[in-house]
Parts: structure tokens; sequence; C-alpha cells
């Protein structure tokens, strides 16, 4: 059975066919999520995905944006009679045990990478998702979620010193090699890159410490592979974590959701 999953994002947003029996992602299309106003380009996009498959009337989606989420349901149900939900629904199983004081808070998008993680991997995992915010995740192998970090994300962190600082152009992020830089576009390359170094490298000591624990590490979204040459620890890139846990928890309630 095909079934359609996705995850919308503040800035992104994610959809994908899946062959649920072997979870096979068969079709991917990510764009920004503004478009999610344009009827025409919902219908372009989708047509792409849905076009000559047979697929659940049941979809399955996290969702950080509850107007987008809004539109893109009713739009699906006119054009495809397939119905959204959304991971946080209170009958939807979630597979892990949220450990923290107020669980509505956490994000529908970090619950799908906690359960991604300690599916596909089995043990200690910190998630560090490079999306609007860069946020840090903690599962431990017994299926808790122990909570996390939320930091700027970096293109956010840009443009808001862009448009607070009058000298300051949109710049776009590369590594440093040296870390003074000779004109304003590498002083501010380096400070994003050495400064964002910095603050993964020294978060992730701090969870070891605080929780005396070795993780695995995961990298996901858009700047995921830009670090690689800087961070201390190892770790995995897994650019569709999300998805996968999307997956797992259409799974666990195949029989709810169908």
């Amino acid at each position: 059975m095909n079934v359609l999953i996705g995850d919308i994002g503040n800035t992104n947003t994610k959809i994908c066919l899946v062959e649920l029996k072997t979870s096979k992602i068969k079709k991917l299309i990510n764009f920004n999520s503004s478009n999610i106003y344009s009827k025409s380009f919902l219908k372009k996009t989708l047509k792409k995905i849905i076009k000559n498959n047979t697929i659940s009337k049941t979809a399955l989606f996290s969702c950080v944006v509850p107007r987008y989420q809004s539109i893109l349901e009713k739009f699906i149900k006119k054009f495809y009679e397939i119905k959204l939900r959304e991971i946080k629904e209170k009958k939807i199983k979630k597979i892990i045990r949220i450990n923290i004081k107020n669980k509505n808070q956490v994000g529908s998008d970090r619950i799908a990478n906690a359960v991604g993680a300690y599916r596909r991997y089995k043990s200690n995992c910190i998630v560090l998702d490079f999306g609007t915010a860069t946020t840090f995740d903690v599962i431990v192998k017994n299926g808790i979620y122990n909570g996390g970090i939320i930091a700027p994300g970096v293109n956010l962190s840009i443009k808001s010193l862009s448009s607070s600082a009058d000298q300051i152009p949109i710049f776009s992020m590369k590594k440093q090699r040296k870390i003074i830089g000779k004109n304003t576009i590498e002083a501010l390359r380096s400070g994003f890159y050495w400064g964002y170094s910095g603050l993964i490298n020294n978060i992730i000591l701090k969870i070891e410490k605080e929780t005396n624990k070795k993780y695995k590490i995961i990298f996901t979204g858009g700047y995921a592979d830009l670090f690689k040459t800087s961070i201390i620890r190892s770790f995995t890139i897994d650019k569709n974590i999300t998805i996968k846990g999307i997956i797992e928890i259409f799974k666990e309630n195949k029989k709810y959701l169908n």
C-alpha cells in the first residue's frame, strides 16, 4: 500500500509517496512552505506524487504551522478524497515515551525525529536538526525522549543580523578555513561557521556530561553537510529521519488510521 507522508515546517515542506510495507520512499518533493498558499502549485506538485498510484485514503504528516496544515488538509480532501492526520492527535500512539513537563510543547517534527532515531539506530541518540531553529533532541535507547535544546537557526540568524545592521549584507554560508576574515563576508562566514561549530560541539559535550552517557549523533536538515569536518564526535547524516519517524508512527497506528 502506498501512503502520503509529509513534514510541514516553518520554512520547508517535504511530501513523499511511501510504500508502507517496505518503508521505501518512492517519490519525494521538497518545497518552500509558503507555496502551500498557491492552489495551482499544490495541484501541480501533488499530481507528480499521486498520479497513476493507488494510495491510502489517509495521509500522515508532522506540522508545526497550523495554518499550513489547515490549507493542505482541505485541499487534499477536496481534490483527492484523502484525509490528512497529524501525528500529535491524541489517539495516535507516538511509540516513544515523552519525558518532559509539558508534552504538548514538543514540536511534531521533533517527535518524528526522535521516533525515527529510536527505531532506526536502537541506541542513545542526539538528533541535531538544522531547520528554522537549530534543535537538539535527546533519546535514550529504551525509547524515552528526554527533551532537548533549541537554538536560533543559521538562516534565521543571518537574516536577523542583516535586517538589524545596515552594513551587513545577506550572505551564503560556507566553511571559512581561516578564522580571521579579510573582508566583511569572510568575517561573517567565519563568525557563523566557527560560532555554530562551537555551539554544536559544546552542547554535545554538555549533554554527555549531564547524562553520563554516550550517544549516536544524527544530523539532519539543510546544513547537515556543512559542519562535517568541524565536529568533535563522529556522526551520521540522515536527511530523511523525520519522514522515517512518521512512517514508523503510521505503521504503529495502521489499524486506527485506515
